[in-house]
């Protein structure tokens, strides 16, 4: 008789067992579809667009594991603030600004004062709509979801109470690791990272809530006045197809180089990068290392070689993936006609007396211009190093793209052929710790239509060289844009003189 309890209480419990296993597990599907269902929300109702100071901004919640929060302002960059822990993310994004308050405050610092109590309102008004909305949307798409998927009431009603208990600990765990001090740090990106001490001052950051206010205030000025000078760039919208061609020039081994590279890369959506020559600065084994980053720009590298580049360097970016090295014969990237060849006057130091004449130099480009002139289809860019002796390359092509010079110009050629003269993407190297000022990082994204391959605009972008921190776009649009006519082009300075 013993026995018989003993067996159907065995029995028993073994049921109760797999009873409560099937509902743990149950219970671990809906809890599943919930957090499911409460990331789908906040991705798609975490999301409100808000006035701040003088911007329009859309911020938006996403799920992550760092927290943090992320603003953006394309295209000069992006900053990161370490400003909370958790499993929320905040991201501001910079949609539209008041060009007319924004000069007003940059004209008149005296008008920050009134910012100091809005600007903290207005971000601290958003940031509730946005949790209001984020939570609501994140509820009922976790509870919408567990309906779909179980058809049960009381599991709809655990999966909407599941993501308010994630939403209140996640919300618990920002409250709790909230740093307002995390302006005092920010992680600048893209363009921003070239000129931090325009963004923020690290000598008059917070110390308490009250200098908070007004450093929040400053930030978003300050923002902003980056912001204003893209905001005033003159009307071109370039489509999804329009071919942006990033035009460098005269590295000279400066590393800061290839970091606003990238950035432009990115910002501007670059399609391909023509480099009008002087990566280096002798042309050594050594210094041709300094191409191996090309590689890792992903994007098709054009490139002809400069008077201080070896023909070892050209072999050492032709090795590069993407690179494309000049050599007399025209190239399609992306649709374009490019043709160039090198510069033949190296070594770069070689004495006065030793100077290559200019003959070598008119000869490969007057070259460039009979194999232009015969093309068919027509070339569409030409790439040379030295532009003063770009003459005869008028009227065969409507581009010429050079640099040299270390200063930027844009000239006209004969038959309304263009001539860009790039500045030094390196800022003239190590030569430019010499010179009295600062020389400026210099870099140009060219606008090409895809169908007519014409030229529609371009932007010139300047980063402040070395002591100087700021940044500076100007767009010009091909048909407006005034150039020098016809200009004299004059001889290059001598090998020891010369900027590049």
């Amino acid at each position: 008789m013993l026995a018989r309890v003993q067996n159907a209480t065995t029995v028993i419990r073994a049921a109760v067992a797999r009873f409560l296993a099937r509902r743990a597990v149950k219970m671990a599907g809906v809890v599943l579809v919930a957090l499911c269902g409460l990331w789908i929300g906040l991705m798609l109702g975490a999301r409100v667009d808000a006035r701040i100071g003088p911007m329009d901004t859309h911020l938006s919640l996403r799920p992550t594991l760092e927290g943090d929060t992320f603003v953006n302002v394309s295209p000069v960059g992006s900053l990161q603030l370490d400003s909370h822990d958790g499993p929320i993310g905040l991201r501001v994004d910079m949609v539209q600004l008041d060009p007319k308050l924004t000069q007003a405050l940059i004209d008149d610092p005296n008008r920050l004062r009134g910012l100091d109590d809005q600007i903290p309102r207005d971000v601290r008004q958003a940031i509730v709509r946005l949790l209001i909305r984020g939570a609501v949307s994140a509820v009922l798409v976790a509870a919408a979801l567990t309906w779909l998927v179980t058809r049960r009431a009381r599991h709809t009603l655990v999966a909407g109470s599941t993501a308010l208990v994630v939403l209140a600990a996640g919300g618990g765990a920002v409250a709790a690791t909230w740093n307002p001090k995390s302006l005092l740090e920010p992680r600048y990106h893209g363009l921003l990272a070239s000129a931090p001490s325009i963004v923020v001052s690290a000598q008059n950051l917070i110390t308490d809530f009250e200098t908070y206010r007004k450093e929040l205030a400053k930030l978003v000025t300050n923002v902003s006045r980056l912001y204003t000078v893209t905001s005033k760039l003159p009307t071109y919208q370039p489509d999804p197809s329009t071919i942006r061609v990033l035009h460098v020039s005269d590295l000279h081994l400066n590393p800061m180089a290839w970091s606003v590279i990238e950035s432009l890369v990115q910002q501007f959506g670059v399609t391909f990068i023509i480099d009008s020559g002087d990566l280096t600065d002798r042309g050594t084994s050594a210094e041709n290392q300094f191409a191996s980053h090309i590689s890792r720009l992903g994007r098709p590298y054009v490139f002809v070689r400069g008077n201080h580049d070896s023909p070892d360097t050209a072999a050492a970016v032709a090795r590069q993936k993407g690179a494309i090295v000049l050599r007399g014969r025209i190239v399609t990237v992306e649709g374009l006609r490019i043709l160039g060849d090198a510069d033949p006057r190296w070594p770069p130091d070689r004495p006065n007396s030793q100077e290559p004449p200019a003959a070598p130099v008119q000869q490969m480009v007057e070259r460039l211009a009979r194999t232009a002139r015969d093309a068919s289809p027509p070339v569409d860019i030409v790439v040379t190093h030295d532009p003063t002796y770009a003459a005869p390359l008028g009227g065969v092509t409507p581009t010429v793209l050079t640099g040299h010079a270390h200063r930027r110009e844009v000239r006209a050629l004969e038959h309304g052929t263009r001539l860009f003269v790039q500045g030094s993407t390196g800022g003239a190297g190590m030569r430019g710790l010499n010179n009295p000022q600062p020389v400026p990082i210099q870099c140009s994204v060219l606008y090409f239509d895809r169908k007519t391959k014409r030229l529609q605009a371009w932007d010139d972008i300047t980063v402040g060289g070395l002591g100087l921190a700021s940044v500076e776009v100007s767009r010009h649009l091909a048909d407006e844009a005034t150039l020098t006519e016809k200009t004299q082009l004059t001889p290059s300075p001598t090998a020891t003189e010369s900027p590049g």
